[in-house]
């Protein structure tokens, strides 16, 4: 009789936790979507990519700018605008641009990740970014992936944000695409540094695309 009191008392126990978690996930999930239409994104960028990007700067805890996020959402073609910065303290969007992908992640679209050294691909998840300096692409911004074995080797790999003469609406009436770069998320020269010098020094970037390996071991997708 104890035995299945106790039992009956846990099963309770469990139960109201699953309901307290379930129903502070629909409240976040409520108040970041009041965020997005609040900043406007509305037909910009999807509200579930935008709650997947706000609810991993919430887990994060404490970036060096936790007021600006960055997205990329890979699920478009490289001739659409996919790359978004948003400031979440004046709920507002602060730019949105074109911008590249690797040449083995895909032609028009980016269907193919890697992590690895030598691949040529995107890396996908969640990025914190680091510092600037001038290098083979002229002013780059560095990035730490924060997702083991799916971005954790951005920095060995040398994956930055620079400017590319190949993302722009020129390249994309000639060749009906973007250009494609090595990996690295590239944005039109004409506006990379002014963006490079907002997001620098510990913002959140999130690159997404709708791929099942990265759903199935991101850990931060698992804790939402």
């Amino acid at each position: 009789m104890f035995l299945k009191d106790t039992i009956k008392k846990l099963v309770a126990i469990s139960t109201l936790l699953l309901i307290c978690f379930s129903s502070r996930t629909q409240t976040v999930k409520a108040e970041n979507h009041q965020l997005w239409i609040d900043c406007k994104l509305e037909g910009v960028i999807s509200f579930d990519i935008f709650n997947t990007a706000v609810t991993g700067l919430q887990q994060i805890g404490n970036p060096g700018k936790k007021n600006i996020v960055s997205i990329i959402d890979y699920t478009r073609p490289s001739s659409d605008v996919r790359f978004f910065v948003i400031d979440i303290e004046h709920k507002k969007l602060m730019y949105k641009c074109l911008v590249a992908h690797g040449k083995n992640s895909g032609d028009i679209y980016a269907k193919a990740f890697s992590n690895d050294t030598e691949s040529l691909k995107s890396s996908l998840g969640f990025f914190l970014t680091a510092e600037t300096y001038s290098g083979n692409h002229g002013y780059a911004l560095k990035l730490d992936g924060l997702e083991k074995n799916i971005n954790d080797n951005a920095r060995v790999r040398e994956i930055v944000i620079h400017g590319a003469d190949y993302v722009s609406d020129e390249f994309i009436k000639k060749y009906g695409r973007l250009g494609k770069s090595w990996g690295c998320p590239a944005l039109p020269v004409d506006i990379s540094k002014e963006i490079i010098d907002k997001i620098s020094g510990g913002s959140l970037l999130f690159i997404y695309s709708d791929d099942n390996y990265y759903k199935r071991n991101s850990a931060f997708l698992k804790r939402e």
